[in-house]
């Protein structure tokens, strides 16, 4: 595993397991261990997902003590807009099992943000949560939020693969020292950036898969990439990138993929 150290001098996994539309109970349960095995040391769950639950009994029946694993959860939109950002924030702690998150996130820029922003200021001054950001922020959002907050976001994650690869925000990102999380790094449920034939001669060079190739870029790009898979066999794979290193031209081959195609909502335009 390889790290990245956030603003605030805490270190976070460069890769974790997403649990997106993984069912709670069972299903959860199963991936959670079954990364943790693999060697993952983060887990990045949400209050929308329905599955925090799942993911704090994952963690303790993996036998892993907590402060090895890295728990990001995520502030729901309707909690932003209602001004229940404390008290979303307990929930999760209780779902998950747990007196501490390590990353705590707001999920959209809902209207409302900005309070929210500074009730996890507090949140994260008494100790509750070890490092504090957002999601699904356009630049505009960043901006608007520096205007109100005293602590600035130490990470943003965002949708980020081969066909939409937002290399400028990531780049704005990075230089005002904010880090990074891509979601969707695969292309999404239905997608086909995996089929790409660029990528699958890329995989016969480097005797790996194309997955493999795409978040091995994401990990020389710096930034922290979040898969997720309900698949023993494809959580394990996920994991086993850390061997081999693409060269600047390869990385230039797949940075040319880009097609500014999103597969998730554009974050100046949703409705949930």
């Amino acid at each position: 595993m390889q790290y990245i150290n956030l603003s605030n001098g805490v270190r976070i996994p460069q890769l974790g397991l997403g649990v997106w539309q993984t069912e709670n109970g069972r299903q959860t349960e199963d991936a959670v261990c079954w990364a943790l095995e693999a060697g993952y040391r983060h887990i990045d769950t949400a209050k929308a997902y329905g599955n925090e639950r799942s993911v704090g009994d994952g963690v303790r029946k993996s036998g892993i003590p907590r402060e090895e694993i890295f728990i990001t959860t995520k502030l729901w939109n309707e909690d932003v807009r209602a001004g229940r950002a404390r008290a979303a924030f307990e929930k999760s702690l209780k779902e998950l099992g747990t007196d501490y998150v390590d990353l705590y996130l707001i999920h959209w820029p809902a209207d409302g943000f900005e309070e929210a922003w500074l009730a996890m200021e507090e949140l994260y001054n008494a100790g509750k949560i070890r490092a504090i950001g957002v999601s699904n922020f356009h630049k505009s959002h960043l901006d608007k939020l520096a205007s109100a907050a005293h602590i600035k976001p130490m990470v943003n994650q965002i949708e980020s693969h081969p066909y939409f690869n937002n290399q400028e925000l990531i780049d704005d990102c990075l230089a005002n020292d904010i880090a990074v999380e891509v979601w969707s790094p695969l292309g999404g449920t239905g997608g086909n950036v995996l089929q790409d034939e660029v990528l699958g001669q890329l995989a016969q060079k480097y005797g790996k898969s194309p997955a493999q190739i795409v978040l091995r870029w994401d990990v020389q790009r710096k930034v922290i990439v979040i898969p997720k898979s309900i698949h023993q066999e494809r959580i394990v794979s996920n994991f086993d990138i850390f061997d081999f290193e693409l060269t600047d031209d390869d990385m230039k081959i797949i940075n040319g993929l880009n097609r500014n195609r999103r597969v998730g909502p554009n974050p100046d335009n949703f409705d949930f």
